[in-house]
C-alpha cells in the first residue's frame, strides 16, 4: 500500500509548508513538510524539493508497513503511516499501539492508543492532539 492523497494533504495541513529551515516545537530543524534529515538552519528548499523530500520520507513508512504480518484498510494505513510520520518508525514499531493492531483488538482500543501520543517534553500540545484525533478517526475509515 501507498499513502493516500487524503493522507499527504493532510500532513502538509499538521506540518505546514515552509521552504525557509525552522525549528519544530521538539527544537529540531526543519523544512518543507516536516522533513529534518540533514536541514541546516538558514537552508532553503523549492515547493518541488518539499514534495520529493515529503515523498522521500513516505517510502521507509510505507516500507516498515508494508513489512507487518497485518492486511489494513486504506484508512488504517493512513493512520499508522502519519502516526510513523511525526514519530518515526522506530517509535511505531515499539509501541503499545502497534502490539494492540497485531493483536487484532477492538478498534476503540487502537483510536484510545493513538490518542496518548499528544506530549513534547511533558507538555500536552493542541497540534498534537488534533493530528492524534484525526489519526484516531481515520483509523476506522
Amino acid at each position: 500500500m501507498k499513502a493516500s492523497q487524503i493522507l499527504i494533504n493532510k500532513i502538509k495541513e499538521f506540518e505546514g509548508v515552509k521552504l525557509k529551515a525552522y525549528k519544530c516545537p521538539a527544537g529540531v530543524p526543519t523544512i518543507g513538510v516536516g522533513h529534518t534529515q540533514g536541514v541546516k538552519m538558514g537552508q532553503t528548499i523549492t515547493i518541488e524539493q518539499a514534495e520529493s523530500l515529503l515523498k522521500g520520507d513516505l517510502l521507509p513508512v510505507e516500507n516498515y508497513l508494508n513489512s507487518l504480518p497485518h492486511s489494513f484498510t486504506q484508512g488504517q494505513f493512513d493512520a499508522l503511516a502519519d502516526f510513523a510520520f511525526n514519530l518515526g518508525v522506530s517509535k511505531l514499531s515499539h509501541s503499545t499501539l502497534l502490539k494492540l493492531v497485531l493483536q487484532g483488538e477492538r478498534d476503540n482500543l487502537i483510536q484510545a492508543e493513538f490518542t496518548k501520543w499528544v506530549y513534547v517534553g511533558g507538555k500536552k500540545l493542541q497540534g498534537l492532539i488534533n493530528r492524534r484525533n484525526w489519526e484516531a478517526t481515520r483509523w476506522t475509515e
